[in-house]
């Protein structure tokens, strides 16, 4: 089934039932049927046709949701962008994408001029007046919806939206995610988490994720409704969640460590939500969580590229595990050969579908890293797990040097790219070391040219990364551990940890210039 066909589904079952809900707009399922055809209009006025990329950069908002909407409507492939993306990182993605239109927030204009590729022609501003802007491209406000179009007959297999996700091998890479896999995982996550008309699914992660934007097709599939909220605060979630009616909401590792540092409130439990989807949390924390916040934390393991492939359910839970291998899915967990490895030995996680397009089909215009990651017909997914004689799938530790911070994933490669290009810099790696929220912060050792302010250097950082990728913790080394063949052995970095760091970006406490740490 393709996205249209889902929403046209919903509405012919029940046209009044309300689907989606933003501060004070509320839809019910056919107001959002007209809302996607509308997007598919106006595109398609615009001369976005069949196939053609458009990039939204955008927080939160009922225009992100129908714009992406649209774009599955008539065909085209939707390419949210994360609205933290700044400098080269921003420049691949507009480049890989090849999208000629981009619609985003005021605010955004500016970093979109600066790196913007000759292929970007045309910047729609949502909300407000077009900014008068020295820019590449032609900027003018977003035109009315207007009349809705009759969607296309495309296939569950046409491509409905690139989302990028960071590697660790090179620059962010483009998965292109077909129609049919956002069904999929809506069917497959109503089904793990026992969702109905009843429940009210609520969520304030940014819908330029899978994540969100899958929790929405969840409703559509379930019936219920879903409810988009504003960034998270966790002074505010406990009573947005409230406000919201929710029954259920979806939380990240970093989200969980947080609440449950907060001192108790008087909001905290004057909600309505029986369960979360978290995947990442630390086992330490399942238990205290229910029993303060009468909320059922479960695990699961799902990507950009995958689907739901393993998880638990409310019945079915263990904390330190994130669950067993869902219906439709086949894994294997092998050694560095591809050997299959007995039960309780880690291994590397590869995945394969039995349900047709319910996964990613590849990487856009990246078809070396897609043959790499698709090799002998299995997705590799670079993580190691275990698992057990009784079916239950542990999570290990990730191979690939890509870092978890805050719910975003970070390339470590990307964020080298930029500290080299520092003339301060002579050489600098970047990895992953212990969070006290439960996943991961930014690290780096830099070797030196001349003496640098590690504050001038975040300084630096600010316009060329995404805040979130800019290192908490500096070190300065004389030289970075090597294997015989160059490659940097960064888990001899690791094993130091935050310990060996000179500086803490949180902290920024002793202010000293690297020459200084380095004596």
């Amino acid at each position: 089934m393709t996205i249209p066909q889902m929403l046209l589904e919903r509405a012919s079952k029940a046209p009044s039932s309300s689907l989606f809900r933003w501060g004070e707009v509320s839809r019910d399922s056919q107001a959002m049927v007209e809302a996607a055809a509308g997007a598919g209009g106006m595109l398609r006025r615009a001369g976005i046709e069949r196939g053609q990329t458009v990039a939204l950069m955008s927080s939160n908002r009922p225009e992100l949701l129908d714009l992406i909407l649209g774009c599955a409507w008539i065909g085209a492939v939707a390419v949210p962008v994360n609205t933290a993306s700044r400098g080269e990182q921003l420049r691949h993605v507009l480049e890989n994408s090849q999208a000629t239109l981009v619609v985003a927030e005021a605010d955004q204009l500016p970093h979109l001029a600066a790196v913007a590729p000759d292929v970007l022609r045309t910047a729609w501003v949502i909300g407000v007046p077009a900014p008068d802007l020295q820019a590449p491209f032609k900027v003018l406000p977003m035109p009315e919806p207007g009349a809705g179009v009759e969607p296309v007959d495309a296939a569950p297999a046409e491509t409905a939206a690139i989302l990028y996700t960071s590697g660790t091998t090179g620059v962010s890479k483009g998965v292109l995610c077909p129609q049919g896999q956002f069904y999929w995982w809506a069917v497959n996550m109503s089904d793990q988490l026992g969702l109905g008309p009843e429940d009210v699914l609520y969520t304030c992660l940014p819908l330029f994720h899978t994540n969100a934007l899958n929790a929405f097709m969840q409703a559509v599939e379930c019936g219920g409704e879903y409810v988009l909220g504003p960034r998270f605060s966790a002074s505010r979630f406990w009573s947005d969640a409230a406000s919201a009616g929710a029954t259920v909401t979806y939380l990240l590792g970093a989200m969980v460590g947080i609440l449950a540092g907060k001192d108790p409130g008087p909001r905290e439990t004057d909600h309505k939500i029986r369960l979360a989807l978290s995947p990442a949390t630390p086992a330490r924390l399942v238990e205290p969580f229910r029993d303060r916040f009468g909320v059922l934390l479960l695990d699961g393991y799902g990507s950009t590229e995958t689907n739901s492939v393993i998880g638990s359910t409310p019945d079915q839970w263990r904390p330190g595990y994130i669950g067993k291998v869902r219906p439709g899915f086949s894994i294997r967990v092998v050694d560095s050969d591809g050997v299959p490895v007995p039960a309780g030995v880690p291994g590397e996680l590869l995945i394969r579908s039995d349900q047709p397009h319910a996964m990613a089909t590849g990487y856009h215009a990246m078809a070396e890293a897609t043959t790499k990651a698709w090799q002998d017909l299995w997705f590799h997914s670079g993580d190691r797990v275990v698992i057990d004689e009784d079916g239950w799938v542990r999570f290990v530790d990730r191979i690939k040097d890509v870092i978890r911070r805050r719910g975003e994933n970070i390339s470590s490669v990307e964020v080298e790219q930029v500290l080299r290009q520092h003339p301060a810099i002579q050489d600098a790696a970047v990895y992953a070391v212990d969070s006290e929220l439960g996943e991961d912060e930014v690290m780096a050792a830099l070797i030196l040219r001349e003496p640098i302010d590690f504050t001038e250097l975040c300084d630096f950082c600010g316009p060329r990364l995404a805040s979130f990728a800019i290192p908490r913790f500096l070190r300065v080394v004389d030289q970075l551990p090597q294997t015989e063949n160059g490659k940097v052995r960064k888990q001899v970095l690791k094993a130091a940890g935050r310990e060996a760091a000179q500086w803490d970006r949180e902290v920024a406490i002793p202010r000293q210039t690297a020459a200084a740490a380095a004596r």
